[in-house]
C-alpha cells in the first residue's frame, strides 16, 4: 500500500510541476529540457519504489500512475470547472495585428517565438493576423485577417 500512496504522491507532483513549467517549454522540448524530464522521471521512480525492486512494486507503482493519468482525464472531461487547473485556458497573444505583451510574457514566450510560428503556418508578418491564441498544448494557432 505505501507504494500505492507514493506513486499518487508522484503522479500530482509530476502534474503540477508540469503546470508550473507552463505549455509553451513543453511544445518544444530542448536538449535541456528533455535532460530534465529524464532526471526528474529517475528522481520520481526513486521515490516511489525507494528499494522495493519487486514485481509487484512495479505492477503497484505503474497501475497507480496509470489510474491517475485517467482518474485526471476523466475529471477535467466531466468536470469542466477544473479544466482550467488540469489542462490550463488557451491564451490570445495577437489580436488584430497587435502583440499582447502580457501574455507572451507571462507565458515565456518572445515575440521572435511568435513571428517564427507565424512563419511556419505561411504567415509573414503578424500584421496579418486577426487572432493568435496559444493553445493548452503549447501550440500557436492563427487566424488570418480577411484577405490575408
Amino acid at each position: 500500500m505505501d507504494i500505492v500512496v507514493r506513486s499518487a504522491l508522484a503522479f500530482a507532483f509530476v502534474l503540477l510541476l508540469t503546470r508550473v513549467i507552463g505549455r509553451r517549454e513543453l511544445s518544444s522540448l530542448e536538449p535541456f529540457d528533455l535532460i530534465l524530464l529524464v532526471m526528474i522521471g529517475d528522481l520520481v521512480q526513486q521515490g516511489v519504489t525507494q528499494s522495493d525492486y519487486s514485481v509487484t512494486g512495479m505492477f503497484l507503482a505503474g497501475t497507480t500512475i496509470a489510474l491517475m493519468t485517467v482518474a485526471v482525464s476523466l475529471a477535467s472531461f466531466k468536470l469542466p470547472s477544473l479544466r482550467p487547473v488540469l489542462d490550463g485556458m488557451p491564451v490570445i497573444v495577437v489580436e488584430d495585428g497587435k502583440p499582447i505583451e502580457r501574455n507572451l510574457a507571462r507565458n515565456r514566450m518572445t515575440l521572435g517565438e511568435l513571428q517564427a510560428a507565424a512563419r511556419l503556418e505561411g504567415i509573414g508578418s503578424i500584421e496579418d493576423v486577426r487572432w493568435a491564441v496559444l493553445e493548452t498544448s503549447g501550440q500557436v494557432s492563427f487566424i488570418q485577417r480577411d484577405g490575408g
